[in-house]
């Protein structure tokens, strides 16, 4: 899939819905999130800026207007 469409995210649901992401899909391949460098909530939805175990960082950004994920490679 092409950075920034909607892909999908796996995350971790308490006491509301994405709490904490997991692992994501990025061009065919599951990666598993290690950390969680960054979270804030913006207008309509959260951001997450994660380091997967190979090193990459991405940014997720949920949108909960339309129950949507969005990654970027940073």
């Amino acid at each position: 899939m092409a950075e920034g469409m909607s892909d999908p995210v796996e995350c971790h649901s308490g006491y509301e819905y994405a709490e904490r992401p997991v692992a994501l899909h990025w061009q065919g391949e599951r990666l598993e999130i290690e950390a969680v460098e960054a979270e804030w909530r913006i207008p309509g939805g959260k951001r997450f800026r994660v380091r997967v175990k190979d090193g990459r960082i991405f940014e997720l950004f949920y949108g909960e207007l339309y129950d949507e994920w969005r990654i970027h490679a940073v």
